[in-house]
């Protein structure tokens, strides 16, 4: 928060007048939409065999998901890696084999059946879950309801720096300028895998989305 002093009148006019203040505003949000990351994880000495492995394991896993209700659409590649695998004896470097990464992005409306994917999905053979991540279609809606509410305490700032100045503010800002948008989670998602079947508990938790603005008012003395 910055404001700027009207000083000597003789060296400073009305027009330089200016309170300088930043606004936030946050609400926070339930997630509508997720995605998880799912992984096929193979190693071996023979790389067509462990490239056939792999691609096994990835089609029954894909199957399992669309047997489920998830679209063929909502299924993508994130990462496919082939790695040569070293072990080190005494500095030396001894070739092991190959490790072959094939991750899978899922995309998720129904957030109720995350832990079941996750379950059906281990079941069928990946052996990688990461990133499950939280989100809402809406966001847009929501960051402008956040946007207006930085806008407001941005003047609410000016307002209360003015009456303590007991200077008049025009309440109209000269400039304002956004300060850009975060969506993030209000709390952290926990993941917590069991042995049996449809033992995965996710927590989505809330969103939290925020805006900030920078805005200049005009002021001067009563009187």
């Amino acid at each position: 928060m910055y404001i700027q002093n009207p000083g000597d009148r003789n060296t400073q006019s009305i027009r330089n007048n200016i309170i300088k203040v930043k606004g936030e505003g946050e609400i926070s949000v339930p997630p509508d939409m997720a995605t998880v990351h799912l992984g096929i994880v193979t190693e071996g000495k023979e790389l067509l065999d462990i490239q056939q492995q792999n691609s096994d394991v990835g089609k029954k896993v894909i199957d399992t998901l669309i047997a489920l209700g998830i679209d063929r659409n909502q299924i993508q590649t994130f990462d496919y890696r082939i790695e040569s695998i070293y072990d080190y004896d005494q500095g030396k470097q001894i070739f092991r084999g190959y490790k072959i990464t094939h991750i899978l992005e899922v995309k998720l409306d129904d957030l109720s059946i995350i832990g079941k994917i996750i379950d059906n999905a281990v079941q069928s053979g990946a052996n990688y879950v990461a990133n499950v991540q939280f989100t809402t279609r809406f966001k847009d809606s929501y960051y402008q309801q956040a946007l207006a509410m930085a806008l407001k305490s941005a003047n609410n700032k000016a307002t209360t720096i003015a009456n303590t100045l007991r200077v008049t503010l025009n309440p109209i800002p000269i400039q304002v300028t956004e300060g850009g948008d975060t969506i993030q989670p209000f709390e952290s998602q926990h993941i917590a895998f069991g042995k049996s079947a449809s033992s995965t508990q996710i927590e989505p938790g809330q969103l939290l989305i925020k805006a900030s603005v920078a805005a200049e008012y005009k002021y001067h003395p009563i009187g």
